[in-house]
């Protein structure tokens, strides 16, 4: 949420020489947001975009609430993993993302130019706008202005000059220019500067349409994930089943080759097999839900999914999306019922660990690997299994509540 506060009239009469007048009349009602649209003007200029390009399109321009809002509770972090992952596990979904693999005449291209395969494709495409029914219908240049006004001002403005550039370079419109409240776009939801960066024509003529083809949108995809690291003929991941005694702390850290978590009793779970390239893959366990839920060794190619989308959750729904997509069984190991916590328990947990001398991170409220190393470090003081899970009877001895 950004801060407002008010200028002085003649501050704000000096900002009239910098911007349209039709931009500071509207943005005079908030000051804050005048200011920074000043600013920005400026920066867009020095970034070589056309003068006429930015008056018109920063003209009129002001902050969306909804945007704000839409921030605050992204679901890949807020909603407990089991929860996320089995709300995008539906039958009809499995059955669609099925159909899809023969339904793009590009696949075989896309595969062989980038590698990655079909089925994890697809589940991108699912998970981002649902086979591109849901692609987002929000103004991105006002989206990305939004977000300017708060914790990510560096990487908005990066966005938004990048979207200017779009426009400027003739990809685009500004009425084209539709996406979701973060200004992600398309069929497989690419921010600008990845679109200027990665998207490509499945064809490799024309310029990319990754709102109004498929296969542009999942050439653009596959760009983006072999750019980033994806290797050819290694899986994602492998349902893992841990023996009697195991040491949790392990979770997360090291990454070993299969040999190295053979030798200390873990196995693959029924059903679950590795690509003939994946036993000297280097593997990280993961325990999403704690001791009480699946195990899975994630392989290099679960970090470069994380790249699209930097959550564990998002990964594991597009991993075991590809799975099911490919014909593959439900996990050994069902997902438990999870209760959420709220923003203040969990920021009320990272505070006790660190005053108990377990270094989390910012007290934020986002469970991510720091606050789960401190955890699972505070758990092996407790003589408590080490998994870096964060539930509600953990949560209550580690604040005393």
């Amino acid at each position: 949420m950004h801060r407002r506060f008010f200028l002085a009239a003649a501050g704000l009469a000096g900002m009239a020489g910098a911007l349209p007048g039709a931009a500071l009349a509207q943005s005079a009602a908030d000051p804050y947001f005048a200011e920074w649209l000043n600013r920005f003007y400026g920066e867009a200029l020095a970034a070589g975009l056309p003068r006429a390009l930015v008056d018109r399109e920063l003209a009129g321009l002001s902050p969306d609430p909804r945007v704000t809002a839409l921030d605050a509770r992204q679901p890949e972090f807020a909603r407990p993993v089991s929860a996320y992952v089995e709300g995008v596990m539906s039958p009809g979904r499995i059955a669609e993302g099925r159909a899809k693999r023969t339904s793009i005449a590009a696949f075989g291209a896309i595969e062989q130019a980038w590698g990655v395969p079909r089925d994890v494709l697809i589940a991108v495409w699912a998970m981002e706008s649902s086979f591109g029914v849901q692609q987002g219908d929000l103004d991105v240049v006002r989206c990305l202005a939004t977000l300017a006004l708060g914790r990510r001002r560096d990487w908005a403005e990066e966005q938004l000059i990048a979207a200017l550039r779009m426009i400027a370079d003739g990809d685009v419109t500004r009425t084209q220019l539709r996406g979701s409240w973060a200004g992600a776009m398309g069929q497989t939801q690419v921010l600008p500067t990845v679109y200027l960066a990665t998207a490509v024509t499945a064809s490799g003529a024309g310029r990319p349409d990754i709102w109004g083809s498929p296969a542009d949108a999942l050439a653009t995809a596959a760009h983006l994930l072999a750019k980033d690291g994806w290797r050819r003929g290694e899986g994602w991941a492998v349902e893992a089943i841990l023996p009697p005694g195991f040491d949790y702390s392990l979770t997360e850290d090291p990454t070993q080759p299969l040999a190295w978590w053979r030798d200390r009793g873990v196995r693959l779970a029924p059903g679950a097999s590795w690509s003939r390239a994946d036993p000297a893959a280097p593997g990280i366990l993961l325990l999403p839900c704690g001791v009480a839920g699946p195990a899975f060794l994630a392989l290099p190619n679960h970090f470069v999914i994380r790249s699209y989308n930097n959550s564990i959750a998002y990964a594991l729904a597009v991993g075991l999306l590809a799975d099911r997509f490919a014909g593959g069984e439900a996990l050994a190991t069902p997902w438990p019922h999870e209760t959420p916590l709220s923003l203040d328990q969990r920021m009320a947990a990272q505070s006790a660990l660190a005053r108990q001398g377990f270094d989390p991170g910012s007290a934020d409220g986002m469970i991510g690997a720091g606050t789960r190393k401190a955890l699972r470090a505070w758990q092996k003081t407790q003589g408590m299994p080490a998994d870096g899970y964060l539930s509600p009877a953990v949560l209550r001895r580690l604040t005393g509540a």
